[in-house]
Order: C-alpha cells, then sequence, then structure tokens
C-alpha cells in the first residue's frame, strides 16, 4: 500500500468514526459485495477477450491482411 492509499484509508476511517453500528456494518456489506463484483468483472473481461477478432475469414487470409497492412516508417536521427 502506497503513502497516499495509506491516508486516503486512514481519512476514510476517522469520517467513518461517527457512523452508528448499524451505518457500519451496511457499509462493510457493501465493501465486501464491491470486492466480490470486481473479481468476478477481471474474470468476466479476461474471458470476452478470446475471439475478439470476429472474422468470416479465415485465420491465414486475416493474418496475411494485417502483414500487408503495416506500415513503417525510417527516419534517420542525426546527433
Amino acid at each position: 500500500m502506497t503513502f497516499t492509499e495509506k491516508h486516503i484509508v486512514e481519512s476514510y476511517a476517522s469520517l467513518f468514526a461517527g457512523f452508528s453500528t448499524t451505518t457500519k456494518t451496511v457499509l462493510i456489506e457493501s465493501l465486501s459485495k464491491s470486492l466480490k463484483s470486481e473479481k468476478k468483472a477481471k474474470e468476466n473481461t479476461f474471458y470476452k477477450s478470446f475471439g475478439a477478432l470476429a472474422s468470416d475469414k479465415g485465420f491465414e487470409e486475416s493474418l496475411s491482411k494485417i502483414k500487408s497492412n503495416k506500415k513503417f516508417r525510417r527516419k534517420e536521427i542525426k546527433f
């Protein structure tokens, strides 16, 4: 945890100190749910990336098209 993150956590903790026990419990539940959904969102994003290049063309044809559209720029660097 960085110094900045630690400071932010401490600031929020002091802010929540005045909350009732019930409010703190609801806050903890909400944070727990957000941690679970964040993990699922990362996993879903990873698995959704497979097959992201949807095309009716075959692999070889798509690959050759990508390679043919590459453009390189040659620039001389003077020292």
